[in-house]
């Protein structure tokens, strides 16, 4: 049975179709979606047309129980999106028609459903890309011909509708474009001329014209997978990707967190990009998994780098031996050391030599030394108690030493020259100078002449901020003994200086120069005053002749003539013209033939 729906005021789809229906026609009514399960009792149906009505909406459940269905046709409407999932309902469908709707996109996962159709009609929509893959479902690039299982290939055909689309011409449909140049008899296109619409160098360009690129998905990878760094350590971690066209690099991290940190990409060549992301004086809360992804028109992929933080590893240092070196020892078990640095002595236990030790300036340090056997055994008595009480009293003086008043004198981009001032200083007192970039951990010493309250350091970066410390030998520097200083404030202050003068100098010429403009156009003006063509006619006309007019013929004298020139507008022009010719005419019919006129 056949039935035929066309009512043009049916708004909604029939419910009372009879269930033995193989073929229904719904055409130019007004419905406007296809309700859930709208045929799940036609279970016979095999023809479905619902053809150039006003269908917006198609539920993901619209076709269900359609098992027999073979023919789909939904053209001449208004749909948007299709549910491609729906066509799961419908094993045996060959047709699908979807010609003169507004589809903007086709997901990327619908060639799943579409590989037993063998006639699909998407022209005439709004489309302007394809996924990649879709493509891969049909000859020449189905699994049946790269596996060349030629008996599938002799009962496939397929029938494409492309047209009418606005198709955007990249990598993403270069297997469209290159399909649609291979004469192939298992694939036809309805239409043959389709052309591209975009980007602007290959509009209008047919398929068979166009070369394209193919699109390659990105392939991400890191430079290690797990690392272990201590605590207020640096770290870096990058990754590199390649893909076509170059794929775009970001990082982000496993538990969401916000990367708040320096990026640096490049892209070395097409196709290829690497970025590095800068893990400053890393904490606790600086650890977990952090995650490359990199994306473009053919997918996205992603790579994780794990980062540990743990405690900094504790060293200790040997002592170097110097002569220099005093040592102050008693021993049980274990051996307590306090050094000066002011004469040699060596510490003696029942009158062998013990361990040598060394420090750095008057800084009190304790070391064990452990000997074994013997130790337990010893005890020492430091004989000369003269000479120790003239250590302490020396101690005590390279403490008192303090650095006061510690400034900056002259200053270079490249140079700075510090100057202070020692209070308890000696003629042996020595003073301790630490320099380096502000911020930095690590400061450099400089030697200094002990006799002089000053010091140059050369060397410097310009426009660099630095901190220097001045302080007595041995004694760590206190806040008030360091200095904050930078190599660009000369420039700072010279550059300020020609902006005032520029700023000043442009004030001076905005002000004088229209001034001198305006001067020169009045002196110009009053020397040469140039005439219109009008005012050298009006002044050609304004020379008139002043007659003594009488009925008596008689003689004009040269001296009764007078002559004068002045400017008159147009009407003092009209009216003297106007009157002049009346004149004349009385003049003429008194006189008889005497020529007089006024003007």
């Amino acid at each position: 049975r056949s039935v035929l729906c066309n009512d043009p005021d049916m708004y909604e789809v029939p419910v009372n179709v009879p269930v033995d229906t193989v073929k229904l026609r719904i055409e130019k009514t007004v419905i406007r979606r296809i309700p859930t399960e709208a045929f799940y009792y036609l279970v016979d149906l095999k023809y479905l047309w619902v053809t150039y009505n006003c269908v917006a909406n198609i539920d993901i459940s619209s076709f269900y129980n359609l098992k027999q269905l073979h023919e789909l046709r939904l053209d001449g409407n208004l749909l948007s999106t299709f549910p491609w999932e729906s066509l799961a309902e419908m094993p045996n469908l060959r047709t699908l028609d979807l010609h003169n709707n507004k589809v903007t996109s086709i997901p990327a996962d619908a060639g799943r459903y579409l590989r037993n159709l063998t006639y699909l009609d998407i022209s005439s929509n709004k489309l302007t890309t394809l996924p990649s893959d879709l493509m891969d479902i049909w000859p020449p690039f189905s699994e049946a011909v790269l596996s060349k299982n030629t008996d599938i290939l002799a009962t496939q055909r397929v029938i494409l509708g492309l047209q009418d689309n606005p198709w955007f011409c990249d990598c993403r449909i270069s297997k469209l474009i290159e399909f649609s140049k291979i004469v192939d008899n298992s694939v036809v296109l309805l239409d043959p001329s389709v052309s591209c619409s975009g980007p602007e160098s290959l509009a209008g360009i047919l398929f068979q014209r166009a070369e394209l690129e193919q699109c390659l998905k990105p392939s991400v990878m890191t430079s290690a997978t797990k690392i272990t760094s201590p605590l207020g350590s640096n770290v870096l971690l990058r990754c590199d990707a390649t893909g076509y066209p170059t794929p775009q690099l970001t990082w982000t991290r496993s538990d969401n967190i916000p990367v708040n940190y320096t990026v640096i990409q490049e892209t070395p060549g097409e196709g290829v990009r690497w970025s590095i992301i800068s893990l400053t004086g890393i904490s606790y809360k600086d650890a977990g998994e952090y995650r490359c992804k990199a994306k473009n028109l053919a997918g996205m992929s992603e790579a994780a780098v794990t980062v540990t933080v743990r405690e900094p590893e504790r060293t200790t240092t040997p002592l170097p031996t110097t002569p220099t070196t005093t040592a102050l020892v008693s021993t049980e078990r274990s051996t307590s050391v306090r050094f000066t640095d002011k004469k040699q002595s060596r510490p003696v236990f029942d009158g062998k030599k013990n361990s040598k030790a060394v420090t750095n300036g008057n800084k009190k340090q304790t070391g064990e030394i452990s000997k074994k056997g013997e130790a337990t055994k010893q005890t020492g008595e430091i004989s000369r108690k003269g000479e120790e009480t003239s250590l302490n009293r020396a101690d005590m003086a390279e403490q008192n030493v303090t650095v006061k008043n510690l400034r900056v004198i002259s200053e270079t981009d490249e140079r700075v020259t510090l100057t202070w001032k020692t209070v308890n200083a000696t003629s042996n007192s020595a003073v301790t100078v630490l320099y380096s970039k502000y911020g930095e951990k690590d400061m450099l010493p400089l030697s200094t002449d002990s006799s002089k309250n000053k010091v140059t350091i050369d060397g410097l970066q310009p426009s660099t901020q630095y901190m220097a410390c001045v302080s007595p030998k041995g004694v760590p520097p206190t806040k008030e003994q360091c200095i904050i200083f930078s190599t660009d404030r000369l420039n700072d202050e010279s550059n300020s200086q020609f902006s005032i003068l520029i700023l000043a100098s442009s004030a001076a010429c905005v002000v004088v120069l229209p001034l001198i403009f305006f001067l020169l156009y009045k002196v110009l003006k009053l020397r040469v005053k140039p005439k219109t063509a009008k005012e050298a006619d009006l002044a050609k006309e304004t020379y008139v002749k002043f007659e003594t007019l009488s009925l008596k013929p008689r003689t004009v004298n040269a001296g009764e003539q007078r002559w004068a020139r002045r400017y008159t507008d147009e009407s003092e022009r009209l009216l003297l013209c106007s009157r002049s010719s009346m004149d004349s005419q009385m003049t003429f019919k008194s006189e008889g033939s005497r020529s007089e006129y006024l003007c």
